[in-house]
């Protein structure tokens, strides 16, 4: 086992996985360490992974970002939660926000005591009780007001839109600075010294060959690395989540400018919408077996906002999971990884928590085999939480107009999820296990927000009197509401401080 350091990185690919791991990995390392990035205008990046969670904040401040200029460069806007069309039935809207949703009261959740109100018809829609479900309804947007604690406005938790292919050169522009070297072109071959099949050097279509200590494989769907060359073997798991295809496209902006994405579910997948300073960007994710090309086309052109900008581009993809993330001296991250659809904004975070474990398990020259199992662990579980998360959205609809959604109503799922929907459905009871990415406060507004009623709630609900219950259920909901109104909008605030 050798512990002589790793001094040649080489990423192969680019696009926000690529410029995302080198701006990272730039500003940890010191100029010892010599990073590479191989990458070929030539070959297309998917770049629909405009939609965040509000995790990317913490991954922009590590790296130095401030965020109104990180906004400007990438045409970004603000992104409050998702707001789901048709998902449990035809006529159904909800969001999932980010952020609190009520408050405590004698230690007990609020939803409990929502809960017993809802069924006595004396509560309204679970959005009245969130500053982040309500504001973007109104199209209204702040930064949270660290300075009012105990306010609403001091809750308010949030994601940003913004145009992946801005980002992606924002940050290779950072991490040029220090001392990235990019490399324009192909990689026709991959070499792998014996007798242990570790990747030794790409070479190049003009014949330069790269050598690497530690590579990263950031070249999308094709695992050009980890798959093409190393086959870790592929997970499909396309009989839970049986969308396989993608039309994006973007149109011209329009009013009002929503602080939110917002996903529509058509008859046999769904439709994404998120709102940019500069325009749309929108797209059709549907399955296969239930719908042809141009049916999909036809019904996300005619739903666009404004007219289009481009022609609709076409993606075809897996939905599931490398076996291995990482093998050998080869981590993926992107892509490269595996694929989950956009539903849930997942895409770029999974980026974020590849770069992160990457540099917890950050390798000796030896690669440690216990390193690289644990890190492989770890992804499989987290893949595996938000599975189950976007699974709970399709299996979660008394829709029944289609042989689609017959299909993901009565499919099996994962014993884990199951227990997760029994254990709402009997007494509105969720735990947040392992770490898992979804908290308890997102599994609660995507079961109720589709139509899964728990029968119960916790006893504890009824130790308080039911006046002293709707008293203060009524007056949760009559802050949020006044706080709202207080805020400016969305396009205001972004003209005020990161107008492109």
């Amino acid at each position: 086992m050798s512990i002589q350091p790793v001094r040649n990185i080489v990423i192969v690919g680019g696009g926000t996985a690529g410029w995302m791991t080198a701006a990272a990995l730039s500003k940890l390392l010191n100029p010892s360490y010599r990073i590479r990035l191989v990458e070929s205008d030539e070959i297309g990046i998917i770049g629909v992974g405009e939609a965040t969670i509000p995790h990317i904040k913490a991954f922009n401040t590590a790296i130095g970002i401030d965020e109104d200029e990180f906004l400007r460069r990438t045409q970004g806007t603000f992104k409050l939660g998702i707001e789901f069309v048709n998902w449990g039935g035809l006529g159904d809207r909800y969001i999932h926000g980010f952020g609190k949703v009520g408050q405590e009261l004698d230690g007990l959740s609020f939803h409990h005591y929502w809960l017993r109100m809802r069924q006595l018809g004396l509560a309204g829609e679970l959005d009245k009780y969130s500053i982040n479900t309500l504001a973007p309804l109104q199209s209204k947007y702040m930064r949270a007001r660290t300075d009012m604690p105990g306010s609403p406005l001091a809750d308010i938790a949030n994601a940003f839109h913004f145009d992946a292919g801005l980002y992606a050169r924002y940050l290779r522009s950072l991490a040029e600075e220090r001392g990235v070297r990019r490399t324009e072109g192909k990689v026709v071959q991959v070499l792998q010294r014996e007798p242990d099949g570790f990747i030794s050097a790409v070479v190049m279509e003009g014949g330069e060959r790269i050598e690497g200590d530690f590579f990263v494989d950031c070249s999308g769907i094709r695992g050009l690395l980890i798959e093409q060359t190393l086959h870790a073997g592929y997970e499909d798991w396309r009989h839970w989540l049986p969308c396989d295809r993608a039309i994006a496209v973007p149109c011209e902006s329009v009013q009002p400018l929503l602080p939110m994405t917002r996903s529509t579910a058509h008859t046999a997948g769904w439709q994404w919408r998120i709102p940019l300073q500069h325009r749309i960007g929108n797209g059709h994710v549907y399955s296969s077996p239930f719908m042809g090309e141009d049916e999909a086309t036809a019904i996300l052109m005619s739903k666009l906002d404004g007219k289009p900008l481009a022609d609709p581009r076409h993606i075809h993809y897996v939905t599931g999971r490398r076996k291995s993330f990482w093998s050998h001296n080869c981590v993926a991250v992107g892509l490269s990884s595996g694929f989950l659809e956009p539903l849930e904004s997942t895409s770029i975070h999974l980026i974020q928590t590849a770069i992160s474990r990457m540099i917890v398990f950050f390798p000796h020259a030896g690669f440690d085999a216990v390193d690289i199992a644990e890190y492989n662990k770890q992804t499989q579980a987290e893949y595996e939480y938000i599975r189950d998360f976007l699974i709970l959205h399709y299996k979660a609809t008394e829709r029944d107009d289609s042989e689609f959604w017959n299909y993901c109503r009565n499919m099996a799922i994962p014993p884990r999820l199951q227990r997760k929907i029994d254990l709402y459905r009997s007494n509105g009871r969720m735990f947040r296990e392992d770490n898992e990415l979804f908290a308890e406060l997102s599994w609660l507004q995507v079961m109720q927000g589709q139509r899964i009623q728990p029968r119960g709630y916790h006893p504890f609900a009824d130790l308080l009197p039911e006046s002293q219950v709707k008293a203060f259920i009524d007056d949760v909901e009559r802050v949020v509401a006044k706080c709202v109104n207080v805020m400016p909008t969305h396009a205001e605030f972004i003209a005020a401080n990161c107008q492109a």
